[in-house]
């Protein structure tokens, strides 16, 4: 008698519907542009370096750096070098922006200083790392057909990203009013690449690009709670979050961003903010 339940239960249990399996869960993939900072006291990088490896909401964050190697007021200070040291020292992924002395857009640069540009970056942070970068974002998010054939030269894949603080530009007042509203448009214009498949699966999950600029101090201060957003966000567009929100590995950190690079200049995918009006 036993033995008949068993085989009734499973016969039913064998005639229900299988259930069509939903898109892979997300994970964010965080980004930082513009820095080091090279300030000596209350420096911003430094605290977001302190945040991500120890918060309340995933310590042990990996996030990829977007280096200005030699800016005049970061990189190029010994304060802003021992801050690429501790970079790599902490696990995360040196990345290069530019090695010009200011925040140069590469278009509006002449073929051989972008070439300049490119061969003191990769040099700058090959030395700190001891590998040369495979990451690049262009400043401004200005780029065109050129300037990705030379990063290609170079060995450098061009990353952009899916959402963006916004936080790249102060102008004398340094704080946001609308940090929820913002990430949440954002995130739910990469919904629909997340829903269609369009979106590549990396390690199991779906990599979404989040974009501060760790020179920027009212982020460095509110970082956790721009965590924290980011996590409600995903839950009020019903996009389920991995395990792990966030990577906490270099390895699938770099693997992940490499998934999403640009190939060709004739794609052209959202810029965040003004940009993609200011470019497109």
């Amino acid at each position: 008698m036993p033995l008949l339940v068993i085989l009734i239960v499973s016969a039913c249990a064998s005639e229900q519907p299988l259930r069509e399996p939903g898109p892979a869960p997300i994970r964010f993939l965080l980004t930082f542009d513009d820095g080091p900072s090279g300030a000596v006291r209350n420096n911003a990088t430094k605290r977001v370096l302190d945040v991500l490896d120890d918060n309340a909401v995933q310590s042990g964050i990996k996030a990829v750096f977007f280096a200005q190697t030699r800016a005049v007021n970061g990189g190029g200070m010994a304060a802003g070098h021992r801050l690429l040291l501790r970079e790599q020292a902490d696990g995360h992924l040196l990345a290069f922006h530019t090695a010009t002395p200011r925040h140069a857009n590469h278009r509006f640069l002449p073929p051989e200083e972008l070439e300049l540009s490119l061969c003191n970056g990769i040099d700058d942070l090959a030395a700190v790392s001891g590998e040369k970068p495979r990451l690049v974002r262009p400043p401004f998010w200005s780029y065109d057909a050129r300037t990705l054939d030379t990063y290609h030269r170079y060995g450098l894949q061009m990353l952009l990203t899916d959402l963006s603080a916004n936080d790249g530009v102060i102008y004398g007042v340094n704080w946001s009013w609308h940090k929820h509203s913002n990430l949440l448009k954002h995130l739910r214009l990469a919904r629909a690449g997340w829903v269609s498949g369009s979106l590549p699966v990396v390690d199991g999950v779906v990599p979404i690009v989040v974009t501060f600029h760790d020179v920027n101090s009212y982020t460095a201060r509110n970082l956790e709670v721009y965590l924290r957003i980011l996590l409600q966000v995903a839950r009020e567009l019903d996009m389920p979050v991995a395990a792990k929100p966030f990577y906490d590995s270099r390895v699938e950190l770099e693997r992940a961003a490499l998934a999403r690079t640009l190939s060709t200049a004739e794609h052209n995918p959202r810029l965040p903010g003004i940009w993609n009006w200011l470019w497109r």
